[in-house]
């Protein structure tokens, strides 16, 4: 099998993660080789996203005894399998997490992967990537213009893409008052992106004084302490009586919740972003809206809005340069890990490269 150039190795370096020792480790493993509508990708970089953490430290289950994390990734496509036409080795890709199940009514109707109802998630249900190279389906990538660093594509992956997803969930509008709770990789990027949209006022909420102040400098109008007595009246003087029109929620705690809701004013949607919302700790008022106003859960993103983003930066629309706090190679995976886990609110995205 040849790659861009020449033969694809038999063996690679990839991190594993061994979810029932609890190890990480480093290790040479079997080069992965396409199926006949897939392609494989030798790996430019790969970010380091909380939910990586989450899984490796425990306190989600991968569903994957061994398994090789990573789901943020750019690179060059090395190999296709015989029926995928689109795509040629040396090809900039960024690849989407997710890949279609290719068994229910929508795959099997020729949809892709914003069509799949029980969409295949790197990391989760195969392995991910931080690797040397990596397979996915020809469906789930999307190229990448020569102007664009592909550093910067990584971080379209997941970091852009879920608020950007997020923001097309709560159907944003210009003039539009949104509130953000949470402001660490996809938080700060939804306050970015929705100064793109037009929305205003743009309001910041997050407990670390530091994140406040790059929310500040990546678009916020105002950046408050959730944990200030007076927030709600705050916000409403902010909107001028009106509340807001949408707040997303990025903690996903009965606080953060309680609060988002509570300034929300006259058909405004809450979306709370992630699966970190724990429903019984929130009560029976997440199931109930008041004023007409909505409460909608959003998980992850679609091909075409990493489309969007890599044709708004592309455009000069959207500038992720200042996204990526550092690039390790997969070597230091341990101190990429450490570093995420001591967040201190000035830490976007880290990247490994092979």
């Amino acid at each position: 099998m040849r790659d861009e150039n020449g033969w694809l190795p038999a063996t690679m370096q990839a991190v594993r993660f061994d979810s029932v020792a609890g190890t990480l480790t480093l290790d040479e493993v079997p080069t992965p080789t396409p199926d006949i509508d897939e392609v494989v990708v030798k790996i430019v970089a790969c970010g380091i996203c909380k939910s990586d953490v989450n899984r490796i430290d425990g306190v989600v289950r991968p569903r994957m005894p061994v398994y090789t994390p990573g789901h943020e990734a750019a690179g060059v496509v090395a190999a296709v399998g015989e029926r995928v036409v689109r795509w040629a080795p040396g090809d900039r890709v960024v690849m989407a997490a997710g890949r279609p199940c290719g068994e229910c009514a929508t795959c099997r109707g020729g949809a892709g992967s914003d069509g799949c109802t029980d969409l295949r998630m790197m990391a989760i249900h195969y392995d991910g990537a931080w690797a040397e190279y990596a397979v996915t389906s020809a469906t789930s990538l999307v190229a990448v213009p020569d102007s664009l660093p592909m550093e910067q594509a990584t971080v379209l992956s997941g970091a852009v893409s879920t608020p950007y997803g997020a923001i097309d969930t709560a159907r944003l509008r210009p003039a539009e008052a949104v509130g953000v709770w949470g402001l660490g990789g996809l938080g700060t990027h939804l306050v970015q992106l929705a100064r793109v949209c037009g929305a205003s006022p743009i309001i910041a909420l997050d407990t670390r004084p530091a994140a406040r102040e790059l929310a500040l400098m990546r678009g916020a109008d105002i950046a408050l302490d959730p944990a200030n007595t007076r927030l709600e009246s705050y916000i409403k003087a902010i909107t001028k009586g009106r509340g807001l029109d949408v707040a997303f929620d990025f903690v996903g705690r009965a606080r953060s919740f309680s609060q988002a809701r509570t300034v929300l004013g006259d058909r405004g949607r809450l979306v709370v972003v992630g699966t970190s919302l724990d429903v019984d700790e929130a009560g029976p008022e997440f199931a109930l809206t008041r004023n007409n106003q909505t409460v909608v859960a959003h998980t992850g993103y679609r091909v075409k809005h990493l489309e969007d983003l890599v044709e708004l930066v592309e455009r000069g629309r959207l500038d992720v340069s200042a996204s990526i706090s550092a690039v390790l190679p997969l070597s230091r995976v341990a101190e990429g890990l450490q570093r995420m886990r001591e967040y201190d609110g000035n830490l976007l995205r880290l990247l490994l490269r092979p």
